[in-house]
């Protein structure tokens, strides 16, 4: 290892500063002392935290789990529920308190106490905010050493770390013919990416998940009356939180299932359990997300790509819930009958200059129907698949041979210390991946409590990258206050 870093200050930068970049830079810059680490995180947003998922300023946008849920400090699961109590967020947000006691803050809430976390570092110079985009990562000669070429100038590392935002959703292959359209959505998430669409007007949704009721609940509160049609393919909306929270219920790590159609059994069988406890579904989802790496370990390959295959969207509805304040303006509109959800595949799609028409063939049907819209909303979700293609950063590494695709089309491949795999299969030593985009690596990688375990391990990755680098008698003194690997 000695031979891998200099024995001086190391550098590490972070590309992506959302909240699987920020929480990496965290932990490091807490654990270490500012002239042993130097920090760069390369984000093109003005504050460090938000990232995609938590930078809206959509008061309709809120986090999906309580409060008490969520923590960027793993080992302490009231971090971020204590910072909220003395925020002064809650007074001036009355509906973020549910009927059960559960506090579902707006999202740009969290972002702000993750960036008022590492505000301290900032400020003492341990961690430093490059404003830009990164655009390309080459090697640093013949050395273990990194140069980033950023919007905002180059950056120099000896650690790499890939923590880049989730991609924009893919454009299913049907709606290309609207993407100039001025009704075409493709980015929910821009900046007042609805503000055009009138009170009246009728809408289609492409997609049933999180993102598609994200954007019910933003039109209805700025006024929007009109119909509002979700399609997705399983025609399946994400669940709701139960009223009394239980404990996670169920084993499945003991004996875990070596295929796709034995979890799906032992699910299946805990769920029948579960009802005669009188114990709610979604404590057997949590237990299920609590042991998934176990449960993802023990599947091989071909199981595990049958899993993604086949039931991903069964669990996604179930594990990815939504807040009930957006529940309940879901199932008002649902009511009401301006808004439903069908299992449908897309067909075709035509820019007919005052309206969109999209044709549709519903599931179980021989039948192709055409409706016409005012506005069409694309939330197929994040394009994972190809992030190497469409982030330009990540396609430099992968153009070198550096990174590649995981074999379930999740992200980037990485071995069990979170390092890259190359082309040639071997792992890069200073080359890290941090959050969702190493999930076809651990499995379950996409909700907060996941990615902050990840980044603390990520951290504790780079820490004994910097104890290989000191002398002999700095180790100890340097690892005596540090979080990070205990």
């Amino acid at each position: 290892m000695n031979a891998l870093l200099p024995a001086r200050r190391l550098r590490v930068a972070i590309i992506g500063g959302g909240f699987s970049g920020a929480a990496v830079a965290w932990h490091l810059a807490r654990a270490h002392r500012p002239e042993r680490l130097s920090i760069s995180v390369i984000e093109p947003r003005p504050a460090l935290g938000g990232g995609l998922a938590y930078s809206s300023e959509e008061p309709s946008h809120r986090v999906n789990v309580p409060a008490v849920r969520m923590s960027m400090a793993p080992d302490d699961p009231q971090h971020f529920a204590r910072w909220l109590a003395g925020s002064g967020e809650i007074e001036s947000d009355t509906d973020a308190l549910w009927q059960n006691g559960d506090i579902y803050p707006r999202r740009r809430v969290f972002g702000r106490y993750v960036a008022e976390h590492l505000a301290p570092h900032l400020a003492s110079g341990a961690v430093r905010h490059v404003e830009g985009n990164a655009t390309g990562v080459i090697r640093d000669g013949d050395g273990p050493g990194w140069n980033v070429q950023t919007s905002a100038g180059p950056v120099s590392a000896d650690i790499m770390i890939l923590a880049a935002t989730h991609p924009q959703p893919g454009i299913p292959n049907a709606l290309e013919s609207l993407t100039e359209a001025p009704g075409f959505i493709a980015n929910p998430y821009a900046a007042s990416a609805l503000a055009a669409i009138g009170p009246q007007a009728s809408v289609l949704i492409v997609g049933s998940g999180l993102t598609s009721a994200d954007m019910v609940a933003e039109l209805d509160r700025r006024g929007h009356r009109g119909r509002i049609l979700a399609l997705s393919r399983r025609g399946l909306r994400s669940r709701g939180h139960p009223d009394v929270r239980g404990e996670p219920f169920g084993d499945f790590a003991s004996a875990p299932a070596t295929s796709a159609l034995g979890l799906l059994r032992n699910i299946r069988a805990t769920l029948a359990v579960a009802r005669e406890a009188n114990v709610n579904w979604q404590s057997v989802f949590d237990q299920l997300r609590l042991q998934g790496p176990v449960l993802w370990a023990a599947l091989a390959p071909p199981e595990r790509a049958r899993l993604v295959r086949q039931l991903r969207v069964f669990w996604d509805v179930h594990r990815f819930r939504i807040a009930p304040q957006v529940a309940s303006v879901l199932d008002r509109r649902q009511s009401a009958g301006t808004f439903d959800t069908i299992a449908a595949r897309l067909v075709a799609s035509n820019d007919e200059g005052d309206s969109l028409a999209v044709s549709f063939q519903r599931r179980g049907q021989t039948r192709i129907e055409t409706a016409r819209f005012d506005a069409v909303i694309n939330t197929t979700g994040p394009a994972h698949g190809q992030s190497l293609q469409l982030n330009p950063a990540l396609r430099s590494l992968a153009g070198a041979g550096l990174v590649r695709t995981d074999r379930y089309g999740l992200g980037i491949e990485t071995n069990l210390d979170s390092r890259a795999v190359g082309r040639d299969g071997k792992a890069a030593a200073s080359l890290f991946v941090a959050g969702p985009l190493a999930r076809g690596t651990f499995g379950e990688l996409m909700g907060l409590p996941e990615v902050a375990r990840h980044a603390q391990a990520v951290a504790g990755e780079i820490a004994k990258l910097l104890e290989a680098s000191l002398p002999a008698e700095a180790v100890g003194a340097n690892t005596a206050h540090s979080p990070v690997g205990r």
